[in-house]
């Protein structure tokens, strides 16, 4: 399967080389790379930041995520579940999905003669949050409980530090005859007791999502696929 834009900046003289990739060379996925582009500097530039901090995130070495001149093996199509903007993460979907040969070839751009950029502040904006989401969901999906447990444990520790402090303080202060004040009166008292109820809170939150993703009807037949690549 091979997807390019509709709007004549990529080439169809790239499909052979692209097929030939993925027929010959054994690659799942093969992306495009507009390594000269003929775009303007205010979309090159956050383009470039785009994916630096997508190949960061990611950990899939691609200079140009946004293409859509790339070829896939059929199977990754049908493995892949797309919608909304996520069309940019299809090379972190498949990795995810088990389909780990991912290529990069450049190819030729050209410039624009029809139809108007749909690039703007934000899209941009909308793929870095898509970014962010896609990384948790993926990351975090089959074991919420290392997230949401440790961030609700450190919360916790916090709280209960902050509470063991006050008290202690007031222990010494009053064996030492100093005036001291209530531990309730206190405004750090208050915010352990925030971090307490907000660390058993998120500890919830990861048990629940335990349930969740250990009783999904497509938990099984998930390891089942990956496996079989």
């Amino acid at each position: 399967v091979i997807t390019l834009d509709a709007d004549l900046q990529d080439s169809p003289d790239e499909i052979p080389a692209l097929y030939a990739l993925i027929v010959n060379e054994g690659y799942d996925l093969v992306s495009g790379w507009k390594q000269k582009r003929y775009d303007p500097i205010s979309k090159t530039v956050p383009s470039k930041l785009f994916n630096a901090v997508a190949r960061w995130t990611t950990g899939i070495q691609l200079n140009d995520f946004n293409s859509g001149l790339k070829a896939y093996r059929s199977e990754v199509v049908k493995a892949i579940e797309v919608y909304g903007e996520m069309h940019r993460y299809i090379p972190f979907l498949a990795k995810d999905a088990g389909f780990g040969r991912i290529g990069e070839r450049v190819v030729e751009h050209r410039a624009r003669k029809f139809g108007k950029t749909k690039f703007g502040l934000e899209r941009f904006v909308n793929g870095f949050l898509d970014l962010l989401t896609l990384t948790f969901v993926l990351r975090f999906r089959r074991k919420p409980m290392h997230f949401f447990g440790t961030m609700g444990l450190l919360a916790s520790l916090t709280g209960a530090g902050i509470a063991g402090y006050l008290i202690i303080d007031k222990l010494v202060k009053i064996a030492s005859g100093l005036p001291h004040r209530d531990v309730v009166e206190q405004p750090l008292f208050f915010l352990a007791l925030v971090a307490i109820i907000l660390g058993v809170q998120l500890f919830l939150a990861g048990f629940l999502g335990e349930l969740i993703a250990r009783t999904g009807h497509d938990r099984n037949q998930y390891v089942v696929e990956r496996s079989t690549h």
